[in-house]
């Protein structure tokens, strides 16, 4: 088995030291993390190992307060492998902070892992909270993970030795920390001689050169100063090759080809191992010999300067991944909203316009043409928009298919960008055309962050979508107060939902002819924390459009059964009930599971439900549809179509769905008795529901006059006020238990 793979065992099996490595204690690693796994795999990974001749003694703790808490009493723990994200987003950089400012544990080394490169954290944090090194889990492997905690571990063990010397690894940690806050290798680079003369207390008069791989073959040509200080400035970019002190190129020369530290009399040279054998040095000169304390100080420096060169790379490289698109190489997300809140802040926008581009018909266009083709006209459209002139402005791809530009709005407006896509692109040698729907904002008529900018843009994109392909339109405050109202709504559904404050009730359904109750309809309220009725016909569309009406819809059907199984239960005699299904639940893969799983835990007949679906599911497709329900149907579970006459409807589409019953909707029920456009078609639905071996309930019944003149129709059933209006379900036990002497 190849040692670098992880596999989970039991972690007891290392957490006791370690036999055979003699009588000195074990290194104590305290790890910390939230996932069970990673604390089986890191003991595995760790499993027989030793380091510097002692045993490795792991420690667990599974959040950060677990982890401190473990700390107070287990002071000499020498590395904790911290998880960035526990139990909050900032747990890890939490659990940081408090060991080193609360516990004051300055020398306890600290290597940050993490599930993902976009959880890394920023500079900024690294240095304020003295984080040692920083990986991701994936790159953790057994030889990976071993290393790191080798260099960690003779870090803490040389800061210890060296607590005497305590103004030197003062010093050494401050380094540590100034390094990795520094914006790229040449800032780093001053920084090491910086660093190292006030380390043994001589002038910074030195200098840093880099090379490339190809240093191991010929030092001279391929190793260049990137930092020089003090009278030696004037070799800043030369080559080892051009500089004019012998010394200094023979120092260098042997540190780079060796690959080891050079302390002599007069000078000390330091060898930094690099990535792909991007090594560098530094040289710097000494007034006086060195004082043995100062070659151990610099010693415990090279350890700790090592670890933050290759995270000042590690650290420019996840700046990269954040602010730059991998596969087009240009500005992403993060970095236009970066450039926008740039420019509000130094007062550019005045004359400027935000425009989002969005391809039509992409997915269609990957799925028939696959990924690569799909990547490639991406790249063409960004060529073709990198060529237009929008003054300081900036062009970045903002989401999969949708590109942002930021500038002039005389260039930043639907007649300019409308005619960069005129010509067809040449993908693979077929000419394709493309349309982009266009969403903008004047940035004279709006103000706000950069993303709220972006905001109004992707609102604006939104409304063009929804006037149809290649169509364009601007953001105006109106629509923006519209949007976010609907927003506002959602965020409220979804606190509602979540802290139970909508609720069901149920509207009695009555035989048009007897006045018997046959059934029920559950209907879905919400009350506010003030005790205000948000109307269905405003929240029940937002819960559609988010997708929340799914989650939603099934607590209904199960609150439901549940309540018509406890009427059962006391007595009340068995009527239908009748749950409206959105075309949002109906198209889900897992629809008819979710109701088995409803009808089986609460032990509800099927033949006592009946979902109630409108014309909309014929989106889905007729074949599908009908197929669906027909597995409903031989289920016993009865389907009646709502609102019949408000949408599709086709006759064709009616005639080929097998429902129970058609639902005549409250709008032409009201046009019976007051002379309305709609009483004719009320009239006619009756005797075609009946054609096609349906029964027919009228909805939004309210008075005799209307009741009459369906019964005179045919209908066969109704609900209304005339009857009841929609009640709790012990107001409707009570309805019930009143009306069950009247009919036999």
């Amino acid at each position: 088995m190849d040692d670098d793979l992880f596999e989970f065992i039991d972690a007891a099996s290392v957490a006791a030291p370690l036999p055979g490595v003699g009588e000195r204690e074990p290194w104590r690693i305290l790890v910390v993390d939230d996932d069970p796994d990673v604390h089986e795999s890191t003991a595995y990974g760790l499993r027989g190992l030793d380091i510097e001749g002692r045993g490795l003694h792991l420690l667990h703790a599974h959040s950060g307060a677990e982890a401190l808490a473990t700390l107070r009493h287990e002071p000499e723990v020498a590395v904790i492998l911290l998880d960035v994200v526990m139990e909050t987003e900032h747990a890890g950089l939490a659990t940081v902070s408090a060991i080193r400012d609360e516990l004051g544990m300055a020398n306890v080394r600290i290597i940050l892992r993490t599930g993902q490169p976009g959880q890394a954290p920023e500079i900024d944090t690294i240095r304020r909270y003295d984080i040692n090194d920083y990986k991701t889990k994936s790159e953790l492997t057994r030889t990976k993970l071993y290393t790191a905690l080798t260099t960690a571990i003779r870090s803490y063990d040389q800061l210890r030795r060296l607590d005497a010397s305590r103004r030197g690894l003062e010093q050494i940690v401050a380094a540590s920390n100034q390094f990795m806050a520094e914006p790229g290798l040449q800032s780093f680079a001053e920084g090491v001689i910086t660093q190292i003369a006030s380390l043994v207390g001589i002038e910074p008069e030195g200098l840093v050169c880099a090379c490339t791989g190809n240093h191991l073959l010929d030092v001279g040509p391929h190793c260049v100063v990137i930092a020089a200080a003090g009278q030696l400035a004037y070799l800043m970019q030369r080559s080892i090759s051009e500089i004019d002190d012998p010394h200094i190129v023979a120092s260098l020369s042997r540190c780079l080809t060796e690959r080891r530290n050079l302390l002599a009399e007069r000078s000390v040279t330091l060898f930094f191992p690099g990535r792909d054998n991007g090594d560098f040095a530094a040289f710097v000169y000494a007034a006086a010999p060195l004082r043995e304390v100062d070659m151990h100080l610099l010693q415990v420096f090279c350890t700790n300067i090592a670890l933050c060169a290759a995270n000042v790379d590690l650290v420019t490289r996840l700046r990269d991944y954040a602010f730059v698109d991998r596969m087009l190489g240009m500005p992403n997300r993060t970095a236009f909203i970066q450039h926008l809140d740039d420019a509000v802040k130094n007062d550019r926008m005045a004359g400027r316009a935000i425009g989002l581009m969005d391809v039509d018909q992409f997915a269609e266009t990957n799925d028939m043409f696959g990924h690569v083709y799909g990547d490639l006209l991406l790249a063409a459209i960004a060529r073709r928009l990198g060529a237009v002139q929008a003054g300081d402005g900036l062009l970045a791809r903002v989401a999969g298919d949708t590109f942002g530009l930021f500038g002039l709005e005389s260039v930043v407006n639907p007649e300019v960008l409308r005619a960069v896509f005129d010509q067809p692109f040449e993908i693979e040698g077929v000419q394709r055309p493309v349309s982009m729907c266009m969403g903008f904002v004047r940035c004279d008529e709006t103000s706000g962050s950069g993303l709220e900018l972006l905001k109004d843009a992707s609102i604006a994109i939104k409304r063009a979508k929804e006037a149809g392909q290649g169509r364009s339109a601007y953001y105006s405050a109106e629509v923006g107060v519209s949007t976010r109202e609907r927003t506002r709504l959602l965020h409220g559904l979804q606190r509602a939902f979540d802290h139970e404050r909508l609720f069901v009730v149920y509207q009695p359904q009555v035989c048009l002819v007897s006045g018997k109750p046959i059934g029920v309809e559950a209907l879905l309220r919400w009350r506010t924390e003030d005790g205000q009725f948000v109307p269905p016909d405003r929240f029940i569309p937002v819960a559609e459009q988010s997708g929340l009406i799914v989650a939603i819809g099934a607590w209904v059907l199960r609150t439901a059964l549940h309540a018509m199984v406890r009427l059962r239960a006391e007595g009340g005699a068995p009527i239908r009930l009748a749950v409206n299904v959105s075309s949002v639940q109906f198209a889900q893969p897992q629809f008819l599971e979710m109701v088995d799983e409803a009808l089986r835990d609460t032990g509800m007949p099927a033949d006592s439900l009946e979902l109630e679906i409108t014309e909309s599911v014929a989106v889905m497709g007729m074949e599908r549809v009908a197929d669906l329900l027909r597995q409903i149907k031989s289920r016993g579970i009865a389907v009646a179509i709502d609102d019949f006459g408000t949408g599709f409807s086709s006759l064709s589409y009616l005639d080929r769905l097998p429902a129970d019953r058609l639902k005549i909707d409250r709008a032409f029920v009201m046009s019976l008795d007051s002379g309305r456009l709609g009483a004719r078609i009320a009239e006619m639905i009756v005797p075609l529901g009946h054609q096609l071996g349906m029964k027919v309930l009228a909805e939004g019944v309210e008075n005799e006059t209307q009741a009459a003149l369906l019964r005179n129709l045919g209908c066969d059933e109704a609900q209304g006020y005339l009857y009841a209006k929609p009640m709790l379900i012990e107001d409707l036990q009570t309805w019930l238990a009143e009306r069950a002497g009247a009919f036999p």
